[in-house]
């Protein structure tokens, strides 16, 4: 069969298009209204200026590193969550959960005593400009306090996803946006005679929208009795065998994200080393990106879900005929996306109370990724979707973060400290592991060994 046969026989797949997108498409818009919540910090504090947009930048560095080790737990959690939902296991998704929070509320409290602790000395690992750090602390020491009730709630919505239960997360997250955007316009600018408390006021609104999610989603799953709730004896009734396969699965998910999440404030690092006005164009450029991504997360998410399901149930065939009709329609997706990127870029200006150096960047910046999008989204949807759901977790981490670490990073931290080329090229080193990835992605899918059944 041609290659233009096969992309027909996928686009014109109406039952495959239906299947996934009952899933992914809810999880898209919980994703984007989350990663909404972010960027109206982000808008907000960038009317104030660079340097408070900067340190906000860095403060939401520890955020992002939590929220990519619980995203770690969560898809680790979900191979099995997912199988146990085929099995139509109920406590088997309960005790699945439990142990996910358990793990999840750990991370959460550690990651909140170091920033209360110690602001000072995680924000100058980033930037040695005095300015940026002493907005950070003040950011940074408030903003800690949703860490508990964000990884709750996360764990929540991810197990809930993984049962097809997805529509939940929506409900709450616009909830949480509405109280956000109210609050930091209150208390960021000091409307309706409140003080204007600038990066303070961002990170309270931010701490009050969280709390607000997690309430709305644990009464919407209690009151709609999904199987995600149960006794406290169906929650943490572990036995020896089931937490050994559990942390044999979720152990080098949680490593890869972990060491992925360190490479990416990596990045940050690299950029705010080379001047403020180089790493506020980076934080610009995540920051307008995350809307599009989350297009493949949700895609990625939506799928896993799907073949996690279809290994349960035992249908190990249909899981495979869904995963090649992935690898055809992400790449097409991707392009399309990726070339919307150039014009949004040309936005920023109407946003962002930036110099012109940084526009003239952020639009360099946007082009690469344009570039790059296909390839980032195919490797996206090969090690979180494909090999996360069929249990290959191990293979996922190598082939993630190693290259990230031997390639990638080496190479742009060398171009960005003993040349003086200037911050796309940069960027472009950053991007330089995805051929590789996609390499032993591919070769790793059609070889088949991705595929094993974790619950039985």
């Amino acid at each position: 069969m041609t290659v233009s046969a096969r992309l027909k026989s996928v686009f014109f797949d109406r039952q495959f298009l239906k299947t996934v997108s009952v899933i992914a498409l809810p999880i898209m818009l919980q994703n984007f209204l989350s990663a909404f919540v972010n960027i109206l910090d982000t808008v907000m504090i960038g009317k104030l200026g660079t340097i408070e947009l900067a340190a906000v930048g860095l403060g939401n560095q520890l955020f992002f590193l939590l929220n990519l080790i619980l995203y770690g737990i969560g898809s680790g959690s979900m191979v099995f969550t997912a199988q146990f939902w085929g099995k139509k296991d109920f406590k088997g998704v309960q005790k699945t959960f439990g142990i996910s929070l358990i793990v999840a509320v750990f991370f959460a409290l550690v990651f909140t005593v170091c920033c209360i602790s110690m602001p000072e000395r995680i924000l100058s690992l980033y930037t040695k400009d005095r300015a940026v750090i002493d907005t950070g602390i003040a950011y940074l020491r408030i903003s800690a306090l949703c860490f508990l009730p964000f990884a709750i709630n996360f764990m929540l919505m991810i197990t809930l996803r993984a049962i097809e239960k997805v529509k939940v997360a929506v409900g709450s997250t616009l909830v949480s946006i509405i109280v956000n955007t109210v609050l930091n316009a209150i208390l960021i600018f000091g409307l309706f005679g409140a003080p204007a408390l600038g990066v303070k006021g961002a990170a309270i609104a931010t701490v009050a929208a969280r709390c607000a999610e997690v309430g709305i989603t644990f009464a919407i799953t209690k009151y709609r009795k999904y199987p995600v709730l149960g006794s406290l004896k169906n929650h943490f009734n572990f036995d020896a065998k089931f937490l050994k396969i559990y942390f044999l699965v979720v152990m080098p998910v949680l490593l890869n994200e972990s060491l992925w999440s360190f490479g990416i404030t990596f990045h940050h690092k690299i950029f705010a080393g080379m001047n403020t006005f180089s790493y506020a164009a980076f934080n610009i450029t995540n920051t307008i990106s995350q809307l599009t991504w989350v297009i493949f997360i949700g895609f990625g998410n939506g799928i896993s879900v799907l073949i996690g399901k279809k290994i349960g149930e035992r249908r190990s065939d249909d899981a495979r005929l869904y995963a090649g009709k992935v690898l055809l329609f992400i790449p097409v997706v991707a392009v399309f996306v990726g070339a919307a990127l150039i014009p949004i870029s040309y936005l920023v200006p109407f946003i962002f109370n930036v110099e012109p150096v940084v526009l003239a960047t952020v639009k360099n910046l946007f082009t690469v990724l344009a570039c790059c999008y296909p390839l980032k989204a195919c490797n996206m949807c090969i090690l979180i979707g494909l090999l996360r759901a069929g249990g290959d977790t191990r293979f996922g981490m190598i082939c993630d973060t190693f290259i990230m670490w031997l390639i990638a990073i080496p190479l742009a931290f060398f171009v960005s400290t003993h040349t003086a080329l200037p911050p796309w090229v940069v960027y472009i080193c950053l991007f330089s592991e995805e051929p590789l990835k996609l390499l032993l992605g591919l070769w790793r899918i059609r070889s088949g060994k991705w595929l094993h059944s974790v619950t039985d």
